[in-house]
């Protein structure tokens, strides 16, 4: 099987080789009785003249240098007469030098060396010229007539490529012209009768000999790693490209096999697909009652979708954003008509809502994402970002124990770590709540801490896509800033697989993988728009923001940590606080809530945070506006 894929491949290649040397031997008889038909009585030019061997293996030698046979007669263009012209060019030179040391050029007039090149254009670039516009003009879309569109190289000749070529010949968008992909057996074979031409690697040179308009991209199960590599040798072709979605994506449902799109930064920030045992979480979750607060929000609306596609019984959610509460109710009923969906526009703060929520929605379980998080904006809110962060964290808990809630999921941040902000001591403070309950109820209590999510509201990746539309700058605080990055869909999934693992008093930590430097991370999502940083779009460096760290942690020094049964999930011993000194000091901070009283906030929230010092660890000094130049 493997040697009649070699024979395959290597055969028309040989059939090429042939006629090039045949035309060789031709241009080089003609070129010499050319110029001997110029003398009064011209003698008579052999065909097979001792000098034709030194001919043909000079200019044999430079023709497969030059890479004139990685290119396909099918797909010549302008480059390739370039490639004929260099390759005769040199040809002449390599002859003289073989012939003088053969012969001392005996019998060869310098003419024929300056004309030789010239004939050889014509006879090797007219038959490759001519068999294209043969071809062009007899195959078209599958079927009669040329066939028109963008002409597109599509990367990757598995069972998704053979797709998107099968469904892009239905349309006259794009034409493909050939397939790249690593695995050496394919070369030389067709998909639909498209040829796979070389590897990735290759795919610079190969774009210019086939004159491709746009790369396709057919890699759905491609790692992060490849996928960037992949981008990488596109980008550097200069054309633009495109791929198909992410297998997850696909199972998921967010988004069609073949359906082309630009590539995103999550394609090349995101990890690779974490292995999940789903069989555990749909025991916990499916026939199940389930309650998100902030349902309408970047990480609320996402668990609302995954928990609907594990069939649960029923879904609430409490949102305070109006239109946020209106987008997500409009979607899960467009895509889960069978679903009893119970929205609530409301405060989870307020007593009130959370009893009567409990008591219609009757939940098992119950995941608390309602926050205030714009870490800036916070730090000129404390009254706001203790009463929703905190105390309505502690409201909705007792209303949960109240009502026999089975489990509350608290979603946590990895800012909570030696917070140097506002929003990241008053998520601290939430995690105390919850763990200070979770002792002597039956209310399973289950904190899940995370750094940021990629494309979640307010976060730097929607910005930097509207500083692109405009035109840039885009805005990065300092050059060294980093942080932890996942998708939505993956944090949810391990929030999710931490709520079955968990039985209840747990502070889980999600492994966040390697930090990712915000500069570039802007760089990246500039080239992705097809413009180079610094010439097309400035960087500029605005200096760290009131509340803002350079790196973000997962864990405090002194949190002692173990693995659990899942890679990703780690579970943090964490300091407790006295269940009575927690409860006199929440009574304390709602009562100067109550009065507006924010020296007394500060100073309650400093005393039960210790570690919490504004402007402290993470920051650096201030930097001056600078422009990023590459």
């Amino acid at each position: 099987m493997g040697g009649a894929r070699w024979i395959a491949a290597i055969h028309p290649r040989v059939a090429v080789v042939v006629h090039d040397l045949v035309m060789v031997w031709i241009g080089w008889y003609a070129t010499m009785a050319l110029r001997y038909s110029l003398q009064p009585d011209p003698p008579q030019i052999s065909l097979f003249s001792p000098e034709v061997p030194i001919v043909l293996a000079a200019q044999g030698l430079v023709l497969w240098w030059t890479g004139l046979y990685r290119g396909l007669w099918r797909f010549a263009s302008l480059p390739d007469l370039w490639n004929i012209a260099r390759a005769g060019l040199l040809g002449a030179l390599a002859i003289a030098l073989g012939l003088f040391l053969f012969q001392r050029l005996e019998g060869v007039p310098r003419s024929v060396l300056a004309l030789y090149p010239l004939t050889l254009v014509v006879l090797l670039g007219a038959p490759r010229m001519l068999y294209r516009f043969w071809k062009d003009n007899r195959y078209g879309g599958g079927g009669g007539g040329r066939q028109q569109g963008l002409r597109v190289l599509v990367l990757g000749a598995g069972r998704a490529g053979e797709a998107l070529v099968r469904d892009i010949r239905r349309e006259n968008r794009f034409r493909p012209v050939g397939f790249l992909d690593d695995k050496r057996v394919l070369r030389g074979a067709k998909l639909h009768g498209v040829p796979v031409l070389g590897s990735i690697a290759e795919a610079g040179a190969i774009a210019r000999e086939v004159a491709a308009d746009m790369l396709l991209i057919a890699m759905p199960s491609a790692s992060t790693q490849q996928m960037r590599r992949v981008v990488e040798l596109c980008e550097e072709t200069g054309l633009p490209f495109r791929t198909v979605p992410r297998l997850q994506d696909v199972v998921e449902g967010r988004s069609q096999f073949n359906e082309l799109k630009e590539v995103a930064i999550e394609d090349l920030l995101g990890r690779d697909p974490v292995q999940l045992d789903w069989t555990a979480i749909r025991t916990g979750l499916s026939g199940r009652r389930v309650l998100v607060t902030g349902g309408g929000g970047s990480i609320g609306s996402e668990l609302c979708r995954q928990v609907a596609r594990l069939g649960v019984q029923s879904l609430g959610i409490v949102e305070l954003c109006e239109y946020n509460l209106y987008r997500i109710d409009q979607e899960l009923r467009s895509e889960f008509p069978d679903l009893l969906f119970q929205p609530v526009l409301g405060d989870c703060g307020d007593p009130s809502t959370c009893d009567k929520v409990l008591a219609d929605v009757k939940p098992d379980i119950v995941f608390h994402a309602a926050a205030f998080k714009h870490v800036p904006l916070l730090e000129g809110q404390l009254r706001e970002a203790v009463r929703n962060n905190v105390l309505a964290t502690q409201t909705l808990a007792l209303a949960c124990i109240r009502h026999g809630v089975e489990c509350l999921a608290l979603i946590s941040s990895d800012k909570a770590v030696n917070p140097v902000n506002v929003m990241g001591a008053t998520k601290r403070l939430a995690e105390m709540v919850c763990l200070g309950l979770a002792a002597g109820v039956a209310t399973r209590f289950i904190t899940v801490r995370f750094g940021n999510v990629l494309d979640s509201a307010g976060s730097v990746v929607p910005l930097f896509r509207e500083q692109i539309v405009a035109g840039g700058p885009l805005t990065v605080t300092h050059p060294e800033v980093t942080r932890y990055f996942m998708t939505i869909p993956e944090a949810c999934q391990l929030i999710l697989q931490a709520v079955a693992l968990g039985r209840g008093g747990e502070l889980f930590a999600l492994d966040m993988g390697e930090p990712v430097r915000i500069r570039d991370l802007a760089e990246q999502m500039i080239k992705l728009a097809g413009k180079q940083p610094g010439r097309d779009i400035d960087i500029v460096f605005t200096g760290l923001r009131p509340g803002e760290k350079l790196f973000e942690e997962l864990f405090y020094d002194q949190e002692q940590y173990r693995r659990t049964s899942h890679p990703k999930i780690v579970q943090a011993e964490t300091r407790m606080v006295p269940a009575q000194q927690l409860e006199a000091a929440l009574q304390q901070l709602r009562s100067a809530v109550q009065r507006y009283d924010e020296p007394v906030l500060q100073r309650l929230l400093h005393e039960l945070v210790p570690e919490y010092s504004p402007g402290g660890s993470g920051r650096a000094e201030v930097v001056p506006m600078l422009r990023a130049r590459s």
